[in-house]
């Protein structure tokens, strides 16, 4: 029996949220293995117990990073204790400095490393997350180098952290399980339904994420006015599953800006902002629209592309490497900075229906690629082996101490 601790307090929204929605339930079917898992109260409703998965529940640490990390590294290595962990995988970016047992540090954040992110802040005159974000990098960076083992979520984003930090760093992607997100067959909000209506006869594109500068939704925004030029006699809409308002996401990032793009280019009857969209139901947003795009800049992982391929959707992406290694041909790519190139993807798989069925059957069989019982399974036979090197590197210097004493 292993007995894990996952340290899920960072986990509040994005890939963190999707990665614990799906390990832990993985997690729960294993047998010999023990897990205890820590959260805020507010996500814990979102999971059931069972016989090897218990929850130990904080609050203080909600309130913003800086209390969130200073927790851990002055509580953690006593609810390790409690546990009788034998493996920590500190799931948040950062890892327990001291840590008792053996640690598996998941990074999955690739703000730290991308200079685009930096100088678009810079461009922004938000010098706080400039800020805020290298004071984070320099920890995120101690962390992978205290840490045992640390796993990155794709081969492009290891590479950057392997080069960054000086340390080796192993690729695990994350999974999918097309079952599991689609078993919610409750209908969506009427609200979004009668959004979704209104653009019963138009080109539909879609975006997944909550508001923020990395995502880059402002070359979206203004390839729109560039497609509707393209196509005069085709109705348009993008759905966004965020609202423009800074209030409404998650994060300091300030979204009237973009919000005030979307007038200025004349476009917010084609721009339609649905709000947060519940998990279980974005199966059934995917399967509305015709197209999934993603301008993004800054990627480790891009869990919606995998999510957009298993729904039957083209996909049309930013020329990130993270992308092209998870899409591969199952996509097609522009310049990420580039709304003209944006508009002429879209167009080309709009136009060419040859093109847009391929890109939807490759993405069918591509999303099968990724599964989070491979995921689970590797991640256990990691841990096995930090414990076993553990335990051995334990027993020598016992072994030591007998030999002198006799």
């Amino acid at each position: 029996m292993i007995r894990l601790f996952i340290n899920g307090l960072a986990a509040s929204a994005g890939g963190g949220l999707t990665y614990l929605r799906n390990v832990i339930p993985e997690l729960a079917r294993r047998d010999n293995v023990a897990t205890t898992v820590l959260l805020n109260p507010d996500l814990r409703r979102e999971f059931r117990g069972s016989e090897n998965v218990s929850f130990v529940e904080v609050e203080a640490p909600a309130l913003n990073t800086l209390r969130r990390v200073w927790f851990e590294q002055a509580g953690l290595a006593g609810l390790l204790r409690n546990a009788g962990a034998q493996v920590l995988i500190s799931a948040g970016n950062f890892a327990l400095l001291k840590s008792p047992v053996p640690q598996i540090l998941l990074s999955r954040n690739s703000l730290y490393t991308s200079r685009d992110f930096f100088r678009d802040v810079l461009g922004r005159r938000d010098y706080a997350i400039w800020v805020d974000t290298k004071v984070k990098a320099v920890f995120a960076r101690e962390s992978i180098r205290r840490a045992q083992l640390t796993i990155a979520p794709s081969e492009a984003f290891a590479r950057e952290l392997s080069t960054w930090s000086g340390k080796k760093v192993i690729v695990l992607h994350h999974g999918f399980n097309a079952a599991a997100f689609e078993r919610d067959t409750a209908p969506l909000p009427r609200e979004i339904e009668t959004q979704l209506a209104d653009g019963a006869n138009a080109l539909r594109l879609l975006f997944v994420s909550h508001y923020n500068y990395y995502r880059n939704f402002e070359t979206l925004f203004r390839a729109m006015p560039i497609l509707q030029k393209a196509l005069p006699d085709q109705k348009i809409k993008l759905y966004l599953t965020c609202r423009l308002d800074s209030r409404a996401n998650p994060g300091t990032y300030k979204a009237e800006q973009a919000s005030s793009l979307v007038t200025a280019l004349r476009a917010g009857r084609d721009i339609v902002e649905l709000g947060t969209v519940p998990y279980g139901l974005l199966h059934h947003l995917y399967r509305a629209c015709n197209i999934y795009v993603t301008p993004a800049y800054a990627e480790s992982f891009a869990h919606p592309l995998v999510e957009a391929m298993s729904s039957g959707l083209p996909v049309v992406a930013s020329d990130l490497p993270v992308h092209r290694e998870i899409c591969g041909g199952a996509a097609v790519y522009f310049e990420r900075f580039s709304p003209e190139e944006l508009a002429e993807r879209v167009v080309e798989v709009y136009r060419n229906q040859e093109l847009g069925a391929e890109l939807s059957r490759s993405g069918a069989v591509r999303a099968k690629d990724f599964s989070w019982e491979t995921h689970v399974t590797r991640l256990l036979e990691l841990a096995t082996e930090l414990i076993g090197r553990h335990e051995t590197s334990q027993a020598a210097p016992a072994a030591e101490s007998a030999a002198a004493r006799e």
